[in-house]
């Protein structure tokens, strides 16, 4: 593939964008030649604006779970083009889409509801409406909620339709058999899914089968289900303070006597902790951005 525009990044600099090694770089190009970065004097690569937007295309399809020979066999240049330059005209659009399916899930109105994810679906992608529409509406509406702005019965009602909509789509996700199993749980005494269904979305995403689990359930089977299954990952959500002790409790528990277990915890019980319990919990906290769990998830695989 031929190089369209003069080269203005280093290899370090573009390495630091995609967090990604240069060695890496240096690799997909010579085994792939999805793009030509020009030399300078020196003789150092130089890499264009339009390498950069291949590249993170290339990221993201890998950060999918698809390997990065099957995102190159999928590279389409002029797709990658257009896809960037009407990200801000169909952002807006998803975000209008949210707050008509919003309203219609305040209104109780399950109909409305399915046309209008029936819609956005129509219009984008599977992984798309999922994470940008449904996934930031239930954000929306646990806030919501929390702030005492609607009822439970409102949260219950929207957390149920979007629920279902989600796991039946998540079966769509492909996931890589490469990449470890995760089991994904809410802690003990919590009945709030809203933000473990929204990381298993993401993780999904990733292309990692997930078994999810939901609500609480006996931290008994929770071991039972982890010496069945043997993930690589148990992750935790906790969103009411009065369950954050038995949550943590838990994790104490399975890192002593599962080695090979990586524990994550996440929540508003997680994000409200003191600063000397956030420290001695520091390797098992995944954060509450997309950021926070890339790099939770590269630190640990």
């Amino acid at each position: 593939m031929t190089n369209q525009s003069e080269g203005k990044y280093n290899i370090k600099a573009i390495s630091n964008m995609l967090g990604i090694q240069p060695g890496t770089l240096r690799a997909w190009e010579r085994r792939y030649k999805m793009i030509a970065p020009v030399r300078n004097e020196s003789g150092h690569r130089l890499y264009s604006e339009e390498h950069l937007r291949i590249l993170k295309w290339l990221v993201s399809k890998v950060e999918q779970g698809f390997t990065i020979s099957q995102a190159v066999s999928l590279l389409d240049k002029q797709e990658i083009t257009e896809e960037m330059n009407g990200e801000s005209r169909t952002g807006d659009r998803l975000y209008d889409l949210s707050e008509e399916l919003l309203q219609a899930l305040l209104q109780f109105d399950e109909t409305k509801a399915h046309q209008i994810m029936n819609k956005a679906f129509s219009l984008y992608t599977i992984d798309k409406v999922v994470i940008d529409v449904l996934g930031s509406l239930l954000v929306k509406i646990g806030d919501l909620w929390e702030n005492n702005e609607i009822t439970t019965a409102h949260e219950h009602f929207a957390s149920a339709v979007l629920r279902a909509r989600i796991s039946t789509l998540m079966q769509t996700f492909p996931h890589n058999g490469i990449l470890p199993k995760v089991v994904a749980v809410c802690g003990p005494g919590e009945l709030h899914e809203l933000g473990l269904l929204i990381f298993t979305v993401y993780v999904r995403r990733k292309g990692f089968e997930v078994i999810y689990l939901g609500s609480s359930i006996r931290e008994e089977d929770i071991e039972v289900v982890v010496d069945t299954v043997k993930p690589r990952f148990l992750f935790l959500s906790c969103t009411m303070r009065e369950n954050i002790d038995q949550t943590l409790g838990i994790i104490d528990e399975l890192q002593e006597n599962k080695e090979y277990l990586h524990v994550g915890v996440g929540g508003l019980a997680v994000n409200s902790l003191p600063r000397h319990v956030k420290e001695k919990y520091k390797d098992h906290l995944v954060g509450s951005s997309k950021d926070d769990w890339d790099h939770w998830l590269k630190s640990n695989l």
